[in-house]
């Protein structure tokens, strides 16, 4: 099943939402992780957004995964860049 690579980016317009609804967006990666979609997650350490990686049938249908995000139903990410990615080696290459 292909990788995908979501870049989430934020701002500081977003902060207080984010802070607001990251326990809901937590736990719908929770979900994702428990249903084998989610591979591993986390923000930038500068607060800038953060790096995700799912598993997915294709593009389409993690179009659909994403738009459950909480964050992205309240509109706190400023852009999301999705990139379908090949590991050659390391923990996640098969």
């Amino acid at each position: 099943m292909p990788i995908f690579a979501v870049h989430y980016t934020y701002s500081e317009a977003t902060v207080a939402g984010r802070d607001t609804h990251r326990p809901e967006h937590r736990g719908w990666l929770a979900d994702q992780l428990a249903a084998g979609a989610l591979l591993t997650s986390g923000p930038y350490p500068d607060g800038s957004g953060a790096l995700i990686l799912f598993q997915a049938e294709d593009a389409a249908a993690l179009q659909t995964l994403l738009a459950a995000d909480p964050f992205a139903r309240e509109r706190l990410i400023d852009d999301v860049r999705v990139v379908e990615w090949l590991p050659v080696l390391g923990a996640f290459a098969s």
